[in-house]
Protein backbone atom coordinates (compact mmCIF):
# COMPACT_ATOMS: atom_id res chain seq x y z
CA UNK A 1 0.00 0.00 0.00
CA UNK A 2 1.51 3.53 -0.64
CA UNK A 3 2.17 6.50 1.29
CA UNK A 4 -0.30 8.24 -0.15
CA UNK A 5 -3.28 5.42 0.26
CA UNK A 6 -2.27 4.97 3.90
CA UNK A 7 -2.72 9.01 4.47
CA UNK A 8 -6.25 8.33 2.49
CA UNK A 9 -7.28 6.05 5.28
CA UNK A 10 -6.04 7.54 7.92
CA UNK A 11 -7.77 11.13 7.08
CA UNK A 12 -11.21 8.70 6.53
CA UNK A 13 -10.56 7.32 9.99
CA UNK A 14 -9.81 10.80 11.32
CA UNK A 15 -13.33 12.13 10.26
CA UNK A 16 -15.11 9.27 11.92
CA UNK A 17 -13.77 9.71 14.54
CA UNK A 18 -14.88 13.36 14.50
CA UNK A 19 -18.17 12.09 13.50
CA UNK A 20 -18.20 9.96 16.67
CA UNK A 21 -17.33 13.10 18.90
CA UNK A 22 -20.19 15.27 17.44
CA UNK A 23 -22.60 12.44 17.91
CA UNK A 24 -21.58 11.98 21.30
CA UNK A 25 -21.79 16.13 22.43
CA UNK A 26 -25.30 16.13 20.88
CA UNK A 27 -26.50 13.19 23.27
CA UNK A 28 -24.95 14.64 25.82
CA UNK A 29 -27.00 17.72 24.96
CA UNK A 30 -29.97 15.66 25.08
CA UNK A 31 -29.31 14.29 28.21
CA UNK A 32 -28.99 17.70 30.15
CA UNK A 33 -32.00 19.43 29.99
CA UNK A 34 -31.80 23.64 29.36
CA UNK A 35 -32.30 23.93 33.26
CA UNK A 36 -28.88 22.23 33.65
CA UNK A 37 -30.77 19.17 35.26
CA UNK A 38 -30.02 15.81 34.12
CA UNK A 39 -33.46 14.42 32.53
CA UNK A 40 -34.52 11.03 34.35
CA UNK A 41 -34.85 8.21 32.13
CA UNK A 42 -36.04 4.78 33.64
CA UNK A 43 -33.46 2.40 33.15
CA UNK A 44 -33.74 -0.43 30.71
CA UNK A 45 -34.50 -3.00 33.64
CA UNK A 46 -37.49 -1.08 34.65
CA UNK A 47 -38.64 0.14 31.17
CA UNK A 48 -41.30 -2.58 31.59
CA UNK A 49 -45.04 -1.25 31.94
CA UNK A 50 -46.67 -2.47 35.20
CA UNK A 51 -50.65 -2.71 35.59
CA UNK A 52 -52.25 -1.07 38.92
CA UNK A 53 -53.07 -4.67 40.04
CA UNK A 54 -49.39 -5.68 39.38
CA UNK A 55 -48.02 -1.98 41.44
CA UNK A 56 -50.72 -2.47 44.17
CA UNK A 57 -49.84 -6.35 45.52
CA UNK A 58 -46.15 -5.36 45.20
CA UNK A 59 -46.23 -2.26 47.30
CA UNK A 60 -48.91 -4.55 49.27
CA UNK A 61 -46.19 -6.73 50.38
CA UNK A 62 -43.42 -4.18 51.12
CA UNK A 63 -46.51 -2.71 53.01
CA UNK A 64 -46.65 -5.69 54.83
CA UNK A 65 -42.71 -6.15 55.48
CA UNK A 66 -42.79 -2.55 57.60
CA UNK A 67 -42.59 -0.19 54.68
CA UNK A 68 -45.51 1.76 54.92
CA UNK A 69 -44.16 5.27 55.69
CA UNK A 70 -41.20 4.91 52.81
CA UNK A 71 -44.09 3.66 50.21
CA UNK A 72 -46.05 6.83 51.52
CA UNK A 73 -43.17 9.01 50.61
CA UNK A 74 -42.35 7.21 47.08
CA UNK A 75 -46.02 8.05 46.41
CA UNK A 76 -46.46 11.22 47.64
CA UNK A 77 -42.78 11.96 45.57
CA UNK A 78 -44.41 11.09 42.28
CA UNK A 79 -47.38 13.51 43.34
CA UNK A 80 -50.03 11.05 44.35
CA UNK A 81 -51.29 10.30 47.73
CA UNK A 82 -52.05 7.46 47.32
CA UNK A 83 -51.88 4.79 44.86
CA UNK A 84 -54.93 4.96 42.83
CA UNK A 85 -54.02 8.98 42.41
CA UNK A 86 -50.60 7.68 40.76
CA UNK A 87 -49.88 8.21 37.36
CA UNK A 88 -49.74 5.22 34.99
CA UNK A 89 -46.69 6.80 33.79
CA UNK A 90 -44.66 6.85 36.96
CA UNK A 91 -45.61 3.12 37.61
CA UNK A 92 -42.13 1.84 36.71
CA UNK A 93 -40.13 4.22 38.70
CA UNK A 94 -42.56 3.84 41.77
CA UNK A 95 -41.77 -0.04 41.23
CA UNK A 96 -37.97 0.79 41.18
CA UNK A 97 -37.53 2.95 44.46
CA UNK A 98 -39.76 0.47 46.21
CA UNK A 99 -37.83 -2.70 45.04
CA UNK A 100 -34.52 -1.22 46.85
CA UNK A 101 -36.94 -1.22 50.31
CA UNK A 102 -35.68 -3.97 52.55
Amino acid sequence: MSKMNELNLLVQELKKCGESLVNIADELAEIFSETGKKKTEAPTESAKEYTFTEVRAFLAEKSRAGHTAEIRKILEAHGADKLSALDKGEYAAVMAEAEVLG
